[in-house]
């Protein structure tokens, strides 16, 4: 940081706000910040789960035996939250089927497989050198093709989270403030810290695109714990060299002191603003919106270069790699594959964790790829990671409501989970636990309790699905049983119609109308009246006959004289 900008800092810094709760875990994050990032080697086979983010998983748009190239298409976004996957090299489409993915409970689900050619050839880009020559909505577009999730490990479709200052009247949200999350407050994990540092440039001018679609009307604030002095200083660097350009004097750089876990969502907005997103809103509901500083950079690269999202910035580290350090890996990279460049030791590896220790889950299979949300790989020593004692009886200390950034009721909701009383659990606001483990962290009966909550969160939203499927079916039997209704009802009105017709015709026919006859009376009456004719016709026939022969021969007529 230069000396100007030093003093900048340091007179003229921005206020912060206090946040409940937080625990201070040892950070253990010089092991990886040794060197520059690395680029990951290219794996032989590439697995792309179909779904890797939050929301419903993509469609695959390939089929097997298709030959594709770098930044292709593969799957497309499959309703409003969900994300398209791009191929991280060219090569061959060789199955599609279900595979292993990186999750706690070790499922499997649909993956799109690559072999690799070695060529890595790229297909057709198109960027864009000025963004403020396109649209907001066109660059959200734009941001929803490229793929582009959150990359703070959540994993949420970014596209889904901008509004464009057009549409914010009409939503009834107006946007001030864009804040950017550089906090990265978990141990271990350096990802987002290297970046900054690396590549600062890229993430301003992400920032700046952000502003064009947002238009905040107040300020743009990057969020940095006050341990990344160096990243601090290069966002700095690069804010100053962006010079006059639209937005980037709005652009401030807020350090604070960190505690875990101050880079939640919620938790930083409190921490720069003061404001506190109400329970089961949005930071939108507060006028703010949230974007890691990693989602940006890939903003940029989708807009200015036009690359969709095939690559991140990992964290490999843990005691047992010789090697710790932060790649860029292409997504779909088998975690062995990334392991090894790092000097894995399987030997001396305890526990493997993607993500932090205090969110992130155990691996049992290095065989799974690297996701969209892989922000580190975590190979633990029995030093580092052991395992935990039996837990014991709670003794109400309340160390954990302390420790609760969220402000809940750890202990209340540790009884209510164990006991499946889903309704108390939802009046504590369950769903507002981030799962951050401080509760856990700092529980001297060594309470798996994130564990419960998330067990608890799972039962209840299993139970309303059910309940949604139950209500769907009474709605569609509902609706078969009117419908079998209205049909009844429309055959005995008609027959009602026929009847009523009938009589009305009969009472017409007794009134003095036409006589009704009886069909079959009436054609035996017809029969009769044609027979009558008939033998008519033959009487005739013989008596005029008859007068002829005695008016041509006198002789063969008896005559009275005769006799």
């Amino acid at each position: 940081m230069s000396h100007t900008l030093s003093n900048t800092l340091s007179n003229n810094k921005p206020k912060t706000y206090p946040t409940p709760g937080g625990v201070h875990p040892p950070q253990n994050k010089s092991q990886s910040t040794g060197g520059p990032i690395q680029q990951a080697s290219l794996p032989t086979e590439l697995v792309l789960p179909l779904s890797q983010h939050i929301g419903a998983p993509a469609k695959a748009i390939v089929a097997v035996g298709d030959k594709v190239l770098k930044g292709q298409c593969i799957a497309k976004a499959n309703g409003n939250i969900s994300a398209y996957i791009h191929a991280p090299s060219s090569g061959d489409v060789i199955a599609i089927e279900p595979r292993a993915i990186p999750h706690a409970s070790g499922m499997q689900d649909n993956c799109i497989v690559i072999k690799t050619d070695g060529e890595d050839n790229w297909c057709a880009l198109q960027g864009c050198e000025d963004f403020r020559l396109l649209a907001p909505s066109d660059l959200i577009a734009q941001i929803r093709l490229a793929g582009i999730t959150g990359l703070g490990g959540a994993g949420f479709p970014t596209a889904v989270k901008l509004i464009t200052s057009d549409t914010q009247a009409s939503l009834n949200k107006a946007i001030d403030t864009l804040i950017i999350n550089g906090t990265e407050c978990e141990p271990y994990i350096t990802a987002d810290d290297v970046l900054m540092r690396e590549r600062a440039q890229q993430v301003i001018s992400g920032i700046q695109i952000l502003q064009h679609i947002i238009k905040p009307s107040t300020s743009t604030l990057i969020g940095v714990e006050n341990n990344k002095p160096e990243a601090i200083a290069a966002l700095e660097a690069a804010i100053a060299e962006a010079g006059s350009e639209p937005g980037a004097s709005n652009i401030t750089v807020v350090s604070f002191e960190g505690k875990y876990p101050s880079g939640g969502e919620k938790q930083l907005i409190q921490t720069l603003t003061g404001r506190e997103v109400p329970s089961g809103g949005l930071p939108a509901d507060v006028g703010i919106v949230c974007q890691n500083v990693g989602t940006v950079a890939a903003i940029h690269d989708a807009i200015v270069l036009g690359k969709p999202l095939i690559s991140r910035i990992t964290t490999v580290t843990g005691q047992a790699c010789a090697q710790p350090q932060n790649v860029e890996v292409l997504i779909g990279s088998p975690i062995a594959h990334v392991l090894a460049q790092a000097g894995f030791d399987a030997d001396a590896c305890h526990r493997l964790v993607m993500g932090g220790p205090m969110m992130g889950f155990t691996l049992t299979d290095t065989s799974v790829p690297i996701i969209k949300a892989t922000n580190c790989l975590l190979a633990a020593s029995e030093a580092e990671l052991p395992t935990p004692p039996p837990a014991q009886a709670c003794i109400r200390c309340g160390m954990c409501a302390e420790a609760c950034p969220a402000s809940l009721l750890p202990q209340q909701l540790y009884w209510y989970a164990r006991s499946k009383e889903y309704d108390k659990l939802e009046e504590l606001n369950l769903f507002d636990c981030i799962e951050c483990g401080a509760c856990s962290y700092v529980c001297p009966s060594t309470i798996p309790l994130v564990q419960y909550y998330r067990a608890s969160k799972a039962d209840i939203r299993e139970h309303k699905a059910e309940m949604h499927k139950a209500e769907q079916s009474k709605v569609r039997f509902e609706a078969r049983q009117q419908r079998l209704e209205r049909e009844e009802q429309e055959k005995a009105d008609k027959r009602a119609a026929r009847q009523a017709a009938a009589k009305a015709k009969l009472a017409a026919a007794q009134t003095g109308g036409e006589q009704e006859l009886d069909p079959v009376q009436a054609a035996i009456a017809r029969a009769k009246a044609k027979k009558a004719a008939k033998v008519a016709a033959a009487e005739q026939a013989i008596a005029t006959a008859t007068s002829e022969t005695a008016a041509t021969n006198p002789a063969a007529t008896p005559t009275d004289e005769a006799n």
